[in-house]
């Protein structure tokens, strides 16, 4: 049983990065989607994948070098399959994974 349906993982050192991050996870709890964000400064990328995996949540969203496109990585945990999004269509996209 996973803790929350969207695992948050900002990864990188710029502020714009996590900013987006805390971002996209206040929108996602907005529509009621329960939102895990990692915004830890320390650990590397790495680490909060792994971590990610080991809590389980079902959609893991990466919001890192990627960001420089205005995209984010949307990941879904059972079946490995993952994509980039646009970050202005990310909670529509994540919603629609989660129906």
């Amino acid at each position: 049983l996973a803790p929350a349906k969207v695992h948050i993982v900002a990864t990188g050192k710029e502020d714009a990065i996590f900013d987006a991050a805390l971002d996209l996870g206040t929108k996602l709890e907005a529509t009621g989607i329960s939102v895990m964000l990692d915004d830890r400064r320390d650990p590397s990328a790495g680490v909060k994948f792994k971590d990610a995996e080991l809590i389980g949540n079902p959609i893991i969203v990466v919001v890192g070098k990627a960001l420089a496109e205005g995209n984010v990585e949307v990941r879904v945990r059972k079946s490995g399959d993952k994509k980039e999004v646009a970050l202005s269509s990310a909670v529509a996209a994540i919603t629609d994974l989660l129906k």
